[in-house]
């Protein structure tokens, strides 16, 4: 189990506290700080989620391949955010070059 995933745990039960403190009390800002911290745990315990499975699925690489997967997937368990947007804009790259151009 990651850190992501533990925090992300966290995070949830942090939220659905403050959002039940929020509807008892009236307060909405308690209560949207309270929905905002349950995404953000949700958000994290799924980034957790695919880096045991990746993890899991580098055991079965190829010898010579393990150590640099083992490398990037410590870079990505350090720099969660960073390599969402490395992906992020991998993926809007790879999918503005296959639209037409007119």
């Amino acid at each position: 189990m990651t850190d992501q995933r533990i925090e992300g745990a966290a995070n949830g039960a942090s939220g659905k506290i403050k959002s039940g403190l929020g509807n008892l009390t009236g307060d909405t800002k308690l209560q949207l700080e309270g929905k905002f911290d349950e995404v953000k745990g949700k958000a994290l315990d799924t980034y957790g989620r695919a880096i045991d499975k990746l993890e899991s699925l580098s055991d079965r690489a190829p010898a010579d391949l393990r150590e640099p997967v083992r490398t990037g997937l410590d870079f990505a368990r350090r720099k969660p955010l960073l390599t969402t947007g490395i992906l992020a804009g991998l993926v809007f790259l790879i999918a503005g070059s296959g639209r037409r151009r007119y």
